[in-house]
């Protein structure tokens, strides 16, 4: 059975196949073969390239530049404080308008702090102590203030206290906001310029171009108005579904998402950007450490030459605009291979290029070229007349051009037989 499979293994290889087709006249499996191969061209006429457009070419490496101002003022009035406008420069971190940027909307300020010795506070479990020995001079305390000093400070009575420290003194009240401190903040403005570029098309654009300043002091971006790039504060916050008071309070991170999809096949007028906001902190979570917030100082120095501070702790609102999108082109396949002129597109657009052993060779042929025609055109002894009346005799159109072309070879014009010519028709005779 071994050398007869074998044997028959081996014949099978010099079969020849074809195929055969069955043509079957029912009504009812045509249907069904017409209907399978319309809802194949549907499918690739409809959603590949009106829907889906695949006959584009996309380019989704976006470059973007975000460049943000804020603009409002708000009026307070506190006891640590005193009356005071807050502007633009008090209220927004950093200064310079990136894609990321901070609104103070809230503060715990704590004046008039001074490098001094002070007790911990009672909530640092490493300020504890119960005697001297429990404050090791020279010691940070772990999340605390300051450095120990090695004494144990204790109330009356009180069998604990916390550690004595040389720190900024007094140190910063623990107590939490109960309402926000700026509460106008929440009319401010956000202007963002947006700039982008698709390197592959070399198309540029920008979020809006826009030459008449009227129309951006006045305008607002809202439902009837999807375009001007200029946001109210509340207006944002309430688009990403949170309330302004809450998130003013202690804080959060809000996302600004620019979509940029845009035809290009169409005026540039016609990309347009998409906008939409999210939350981005966990706004449901109510943890001690919920919100948004960080400490800022500012310096000042007395009569005496002592330095002391006000220190801050800011809560606010971070936004964080994000750029994506893409762009899309029609591909050259019109150019290249369906106009009339294709192969001049074609030249365009591909660039030959040889090695180097084709290089040489090309060469060597340009140089043969050029010897076999400058005989043809000062050689004597082939034309039989000398080289200043050949030249008179060629039409004046073969005199302007040159005998090489661009591709190295020699131009057919000048190797064709020599026909002599009537003296009537010489323009040596002529003259």
């Amino acid at each position: 059975m071994g050398q007869a499979g074998c044997k028959g293994l081996c014949l099978s290889l010099f079969d020849y196949k074809t195929e055969k087709y069955v043509i079957a006249k029912n009504k009812k499996v045509g249907l069904l073969y017409r209907l399978l191969q319309a809802s194949i061209l549907a499918y690739l006429v409809v959603w590949v390239f009106l829907i889906k457009k695949g006959y584009q070419d996309v380019d989704t490496s976006l470059q973007s530049a975000v460049i943000t101002k804020v603009k409002g003022v708000a009026f307070t009035n506190t006891s640590d404080l005193g009356q005071r406008i807050w502007d633009v420069a008090d209220y927004v971190i950093p200064a310079q308008g990136e894609n990321v940027f901070f609104v103070v909307t809230n503060l715990i300020v704590t004046p008039n702090q001074r490098q001094n010795v002070c007790a911990e506070n009672e909530g640092i479990p490493d300020g504890a102590c119960s005697k001297d020995s429990d404050c090791h001079p020279g010691e940070a305390v772990t999340a605390g203030n300051g450095v120990k000093t090695g004494r144990c400070l204790r109330r009356e009575n009180a069998a604990r206290g916390t550690c004595e420290i040389f720190a900024w003194c007094p140190l910063e009240t623990s107590s939490r906001p109960e309402e926000p401190f700026l509460k106008e903040a929440e009319d401010f403005t956000i202007f963002i310029k947006n700039h982008i570029r698709f390197p592959k098309f070399n198309f540029s654009n920008n979020v809006m171009d826009v030459k008449d300043r009227a129309f951006l002091k006045s305008c607002h971006f809202g439902p009837k108005n999807h375009y001007c790039p200029i946001f109210r504060l509340g207006s944002v916050i309430r688009w990403a579904g949170s309330d302004f008071q809450d998130i003013a309070l202690e804080g959060g991170v809000i996302g600004i998402n620019i979509e940029w999809n845009c035809d290009l096949d169409k005026a540039a007028s016609e990309c347009h950007p998409h906008y939409s906001f999210s939350r981005l902190d966990n706004k449901l979570s109510k943890s001690v450490s919920s919100g948004y917030n960080f400490r800022f100082a500012r310096y000042y120095r007395d009569t005496a030459g002592v330095e002391f501070r006000t220190l801050m702790k800011a809560y606010g609102i971070r936004f964080d605009v994000m750029v994506n999108g893409k762009g899309a082109f029609f591909c050259d396949l019109v150019l290249i291979y369906l106009i009339k002129k294709r192969e001049f597109y074609r030249d365009k657009k591909y660039e030959e290029v040889r090695g180097l052993e084709d290089s040489s060779q090309e060469a060597e042929d340009e140089a043969s070229g050029l010897g076999l025609s400058e005989q043809l055109t000062s050689g004597p002894g082939l034309l039989g007349m000398p080289e200043q009346q050949e030249l008179q005799d060629l039409p004046e159109a073969k005199r302007g051009s040159s005998g090489q072309k661009g591709n190295g070879s020699v131009c057919p014009q000048l190797l064709e037989p020599h026909r002599p010519r009537t003296p009537s028709a010489s323009p040596l005779h002529q003259e």
